[in-house]
């Protein structure tokens, strides 16, 4: 990116291989993942504020996979020829690259069950998910959690740990998502282009919101007493922290622990939860990845494939 605006601004060209600094590993990036922070970053909107006030050119992206092709003086955990996947630096960013300079941190092995690709889809949303629902909400076996815009990147995941952890899990999507989340556990479904969720559901423990919007104040009335409604989009209305009945979070931001990751994956390599890609595009593809995922209806993630 040379200036902030629409997909078109993404440019496909020679760029530096990225300095590397003493705690970083220089990856070979074979897959990058595509999140909905990256087009609002492109738009100048979320998190942009943070850059340097002038950031340009600047390469996109999180998520990252691919296989480490130097260390840095300091980094003792990783070594050239390792597969590994995780989470560029913010502002640093960089993924969508044939090379990412990565902090060592942030870094972890590649789950061996997955491909370069699909283990480009999981950091960012994968943590998001954990976050919210056991580092904020607390969640636990038997509790009823509702999961909004369930198909979603951070949603579907956070299906799958909800349903690991033993709870009864409620979704909110489109109809056409019913039998995709009916296959990732959801017990009940609610097709919030037909009906008002919070018409047909009630006494749930945990609200994990990833829309935004009115949604949050909305599930306000399905929450029990000393319930907690999550925010993976941002701060709700201030009047929803004034109610001393429920417990208002908002994720701030992505875990910067290597042990979660390895975590993730691990679960992921005994079969406890899996991303779902629908799409994959050509990293000169990057414009038209950004064009469907500004549709909002995609199942799971998109993710760029580096030759």
């Amino acid at each position: 990116m040379h200036e902030f605006g629409s997909p078109d601004v993404l440019m496909y060209e020679d760029a530096p291989r990225p300095d590397l600094l003493d705690d970083d590993v220089l990856v070979r990036v074979h897959a990058a993942g595509v999140n909905p922070v990256d087009w609002r970053i492109r738009q100048g909107m979320s998190m942009a504020s943070m850059l340097p006030e002038n950031p340009f050119p600047l390469v996109l992206g999180m998520d990252v996979s691919g296989v480490v092709e130097e260390v840095g003086a300091s980094v003792t955990e990783f070594e050239t020829g390792d597969a590994v996947f995780g989470v560029n630096g913010f502002p640093e960013l960089g993924s969508y690259a044939e090379y990412s300079a990565t902090p060592a941190e942030q870094l972890a092995p590649k789950p061996k069950s997955l491909d370069y690709e699909e283990a480009a889809g999981v950091p960012v949303v994968t943590q998001t998910a954990w976050q919210a629902l056991f580092e904020y909400a607390d969640c636990t076996a038997d509790q009823r959690v509702l999961i909004h815009g369930a198909a979603g990147g951070v949603g579907h995941m956070a299906v799958q740990l909800a349903k690991w952890k033993g709870a009864d899990v409620i979704a909110t999507a489109s109809g056409y998502s019913e039998d995709y989340l009916r296959e990732l556990g959801v017990d009940e479904f609610v097709n919030y282009r037909e009906e008002r969720f919070e018409s047909v559901i009630d006494n749930v423990d945990i609200v994990v919101d990833t829309v935004g919007g009115e949604t949050p104040a909305r599930s306000v009335d399905v929450l029990r007493k000393n319930g907690v409604l999550v925010s993976v989009v941002g701060q709700p209305s201030g009047a929803l922290t004034t109610n001393h009945d429920i417990d208002v979070q908002v994720v701030s931001g992505r875990s910067n622990s290597p042990s979660l990751l390895t975590t993730i994956s691990e679960l992921i390599d005994a079969g406890e939860v899996r991303p779902t890609i629908s799409a994959e595009f050509p990293l000169e593809n990057a414009p038209h990845a950004h064009e469907v995922g500004e549709t909002e209806h995609v199942q799971g993630k998109l993710v760029l494939s580096v030759a």
